[in-house]
Formats: C-alpha cells, sequence, structure tokens
C-alpha cells in the first residue's frame, strides 16, 4: 500500500478492462458525468478505445474505456481485443471489472494478461453489487484474492454511483506527480463526427435484435454547420440486404425511429438544432475485410 498523497499534483492513464457487457462504459460515463461512452444492454457496445477525463483540484485522471475482451471469430474482433490490449501499454493504474459471481475463463485470462505487466498498479472492481446480497460477495472476493495480488478490490455498482468516490480517491493516491494533459473544461477528446455516429450506432443497437446490432456500421458522410442548425448525413453500413430491410423498416419506420432518437441526443451534445438524413447501405462481409475496417475508421 502507498503512503498518502502530498500537495504535489498528479496526473496519469487508467485503463478499464473486462469482457463484454461488464459495465465499462457505464462506469465511465459515471465517473464524469457526462455521456462519452453509448451503453446498450447487448455485448460488445464498444468497439474502439474511448478517453474520459477527469480533472480534480489536486489531480487529472485520463480513462480509456476499452471493447470488452472476448475471443474474436472475425476481423472486428480481432480490432477490439487489440484496442483493449494496446491500453495496457500506456497506463499507470488497470481497472479489472467484475461481476459479483466467481472467475471464469475469461476472468482468468485477463488476469494472465495482467501477470506479464509487471510494475503496473491492478485495481479489482466487483460491478453490479446492487444485485446480490452482501454475504455473496465474500466468497468471490476471497477467490479473486487468491488469483492475484490487486492492489485494491473495490465493491461498486457503476449504474447507481455506489463506491465511486472510494474509487476516485484510490486512483489518486496510486498516480504519479505530473502535469495537466487536457485542459480543465475537456472531459474527452473524441471528435464529434465520431460521438454522433456512436449516438446513431447506439439506437440502432437498442431498437434492433438478432445480428443486426453486430453487422451495424456508421460514417458520417457530410456535416455543413449552418447559422440555426448542423446538417449531417450519414450512412448505415450493414451486411447483407435482408438486414438493410430490417433497418429500414416497413415503410421506413425503423429508420424514422432511429432517426428521431439520435437527433434529440445529438442536439443535447451539439447544443443547437440538427437536421439528420440517414442511408442504409449494403457492404458485404466488412467485419471480415481489413481494408473496410479500415475505411471505416477500425484501423
Amino acid at each position: 500500500m502507498k503512503d498518502s498523497p502530498d500537495s504535489g499534483f498528479r496526473s496519469g492513464y487508467v485503463s478499464i478492462l473486462g469482457r463484454p457487457n461488464v459495465g465499462k462504459s457505464t462506469l465511465l460515463n459515471s465517473i464524469l458525468g457526462e455521456k462519452v461512452a453509448i451503453v446498450t444492454d447487448k455485448p460488445q457496445t464498444t468497439r474502439n478505445r474511448i478517453i474520459g477525463v477527469r480533472t480534480t483540484p489536486s489531480a487529472q485522471i485520463v480513462f480509456i474505456d476499452t471493447p470488452g475482451i472476448h475471443k474474436p471469430v472475425e476481423r472486428l474482433g480481432e480490432f477490439m481485443v487489440k484496442e483493449a490490449l494496446e491500453s495496457l501499454k500506456e497506463v499507470d493504474i488497470v481497472l479489472m471489472m467484475v461481476e459479483p459471481r466467481m472467475p471464469r475463463r475469461e476472468e482468468a485470462a485477463i488476469i494472465d494478461l495482467l501477470k506479464q505487466r509487471k510494475n503496473l498498479s491492478v485495481f479489482l472492481l466487483i460491478n453490479k453489487i446492487d444485485t446480490v446480497r452482501k454475504a455473496e460477495l465474500l466468497p468471490v472476493i476471497e477467490k479473486y484474492t487468491a488469483l492475484h495480488p490487486f492492489n485494491e478490490i473495490i465493491p461498486v455498482s457503476a449504474l447507481k454511483g455506489d463506491g465511486l468516490d472510494i474509487v476516485l480517491d484510490k486512483i489518486i493516491e496510486y498516480l504519479p506527480e505530473g502535469p495537466k494533459y487536457y485542459p480543465d473544461d475537456i472531459f474527452t477528446d473524441q471528435l464529434e463526427r465520431f460521438m454522433v455516429a456512436e449516438i446513431i450506432r447506439e439506437k440502432i443497437m437498442s431498437l434492433t435484435e438478432e445480428e443486426i446490432p453486430y453487422s451495424v456500421a456508421v460514417e458520417v458522410v457530410q456535416w455543413e454547420e449552418k447559422e440555426e442548425m448542423v446538417v449531417i448525413n450519414a450512412n448505415i453500413y450493414v451486411e447483407k440486404e435482408s438486414q438493410k430491410g430490417i433497418i429500414i423498416g416497413k415503410r421506413g419506420s425503423m429508420l424514422k425511429a432511429i432517426g428521431i432518437a439520435s437527433r434529440e441526443e445529438i442536439e443535447d451534445l451539439l447544443n443547437t438544432k440538427v437536421y439528420i438524413d440517414l442511408w442504409v447501405k449494403v457492404k458485404k462481409d466488412w467485419k471480415k475485410k481489413a481494408g473496410t475496417l479500415r475505411e471505416l475508421g477500425y484501423r
């Protein structure tokens, strides 16, 4: 355990790691008090590394939300796992997030990766504690303690905010002294175009079922700022003609619903009126093609 921090300003990078759908993006949004990462109830929602910045009077923490670590079966999955693992090379602290259950093969694999990084502070965050009784947590904590010498083990509820003050205090305690990397009013380095594309993808994931959410990519192709509004044209890419029909819906009903839900949140993000025009196009098997992935921003 480190000593209490001195009066020097502290800063550093913190990666949020875990299997898909464990609550990493919800944690980041809750800590920042701003929505910088899309959230759905479907696994593998996050595809890129997302940067979030929390600045306090004594520290600046640069969080990296990563895609869930899983066994990839396509090029897109390989990209996502690589994004997560690359984050380990540039951080001071790792927050390994798990659910309040006994570790399985996926968690053991992540721990094996962390053991390869010496001198890296690793916190275990047991998320979703609002879904279990306290007595059920004790054997879970004991099992994880036996698997790895975590610097801290902190039960949290990312959704309800429980335990997040403790997480922040402990992160600041372990960070080295350093400068501010971002101005005080910055909470993410994501470009507006990227965030708009992610909002549209989030609404598609929330409104559709089966394979559709995982077969969709969104690209903003036109952005025009006028006096009283921003005009946005975006392409929604799918892998099959049948998927295109599902997203458009009967007489365009699904596409209209996606557009309305997206526009409301994009207007909040940009703080202005927005006109959004969505087009659905087929890029056959785009998730399997390295060239197409690069074109869509998965580099």
